[in-house]
């Protein structure tokens, strides 16, 4: 065999084990920076993670890495007063900069989403009797609005058998509004409310994952899509 294929051959095998044991510390790193966000409570499951660029090792002796992401389901978020499952989050992290052992870590830009199914929207919602006096009549005061999709940019309301039409969902910080539901039907001949409208109902959301903030909260026909977006975070330490 000629000197140049050995030369070649020894620099293919070469290649793939230097190949190999990047893909190998990857891996190591994504599961320890799994249960490092877990630990500093910046998620309450323990996440799928993925670091993404080619190779790792030249990320990790510069302490930043290009681009993370994060995917987890059955994650909690809540009010104080009441927590509920968000579904299917997903989150993309850039320019995350990292120590030695991955237990303190910032991020320069980060987005993502996940979905709060209606059921759970409806209890954090505060009950009925708090907004909807005219509710007290004909139903229990703690009876809370049971919503469902409406359409695009809709939320269809109901009290008990009383329909309330359909509303609005508006963001301002980490508060998400519903706005415009009107009594409707039964609800409107109970005590001469015809037509009358329901004042904003609303809740705000508190240690969101990973230190994203709430962007916007669209209708989707199997619950309320929530999207996040941050800069300059603190996500592990």
């Amino acid at each position: 065999m000629r000197g140049w294929q050995k030369l070649t051959i020894g620099l293919v095998v070469l290649s793939g084990l230097l190949v190999g044991a990047d893909r190998i510390a990857v891996g190591v790193a994504e599961d320890q920076a799994a249960d490092q966000l877990v630990k500093s409570g910046k998620l309450s499951a323990r996440p799928e993670v993925s670091i993404e660029g080619f190779p790792f090792l030249t990320q990790v002796l510069s302490m930043k890495l290009d681009d993370v992401h994060l995917s987890a389901d059955e994650l909690t978020v809540g009010d104080g007063r009441q927590q509920v499952a968000l579904h299917s989050f997903k989150a993309e992290l850039s320019g995350v900069e990292v120590s030695g052992s991955l237990d303190n870590a910032t991020v320069s830009k980060g987005t993502g989403s996940g979905l709060i199914t209606y059921a759970d929207l409806g209890r954090l919602l505060p009950p009925a009797s708090q907004f909807v006096p005219e509710a007290g009549k004909l139903i229990p005061g703690n009876t809370r609005l049971s919503l469902s999709y409406g359409g695009p940019g809709k939320i269809k309301a109901a009290l008990g058998p009383m329909q309330v039409g359909e509303g609005t969902v508006r963001v301002k910080d980490n508060t998400v509004t519903t706005d415009g539901f009107q009594l409707t039907g039964l609800a409107s001949m109970i005590g001469g409310a015809t037509g009358q409208h329901i004042q904003p109902v609303g809740f705000s959301l508190g240690a969101l994952p990973a230190g994203l903030k709430l962007a916007d909260a669209v209708p989707q026909p199997d619950g309320l899509k929530l999207t996040f977006q941050g800069t300059g975070l603190k996500l592990v330490g």
